[in-house]
């Protein structure tokens, strides 16, 4: 069964920057694709950052592109992401996820953007205050 583990959420001032970390129980090897994800009260789950294994491609919806940063370690098993600037709409539980990306960097933005990753982690909450 896979696992996913995020950690690093807390509590922060509008402005200031947080990094959270994810935790794989396997290697999701060069056809995967990695994802984070947030859902803020009463909103629907939305992709914040993907990043395809095959080349290290990355993807940012605009509302964080610019601010938010993807990366990996695959020697880990790690997925990390990068939050600057931190504003209060960015308050929500964050989630990392991972999905077969039938070698497609194509397909992961749109498995990102459509909300469809398989394999989900049970999220760390951020809290934004201004």
């Amino acid at each position: 069964q896979v696992q996913l583990v995020e950690s690093g959420g807390g509590s922060v001032q509008a402005g200031e920057s947080l990094t959270l970390a994810c935790s794989g129980s396997r290697y999701f090897g060069s056809d995967y694709c990695m994802g984070w994800f947030r859902q803020a009260p009463g909103k629907a789950r939305e992709g914040v950052a993907s990043i395809f294994n095959g080349d290290g491609s990355t993807y940012y919806p605009d509302s964080v592109k610019g601010r938010f940063t993807i990366s990996k370690d695959s020697a880990k098993n790690a997925l990390y992401l990068r939050m600057s600037n931190l504003k209060p709409e960015d308050t929500a539980i964050y989630y990392c996820a991972a999905d077969y990306a039938y070698n497609s960097d194509t397909y992961c933005v749109s498995a990102l953007t459509q909300v469809t990753f398989n394999y989900w982690g049970q999220g760390t909450q951020v809290n934004v205050s201004s």
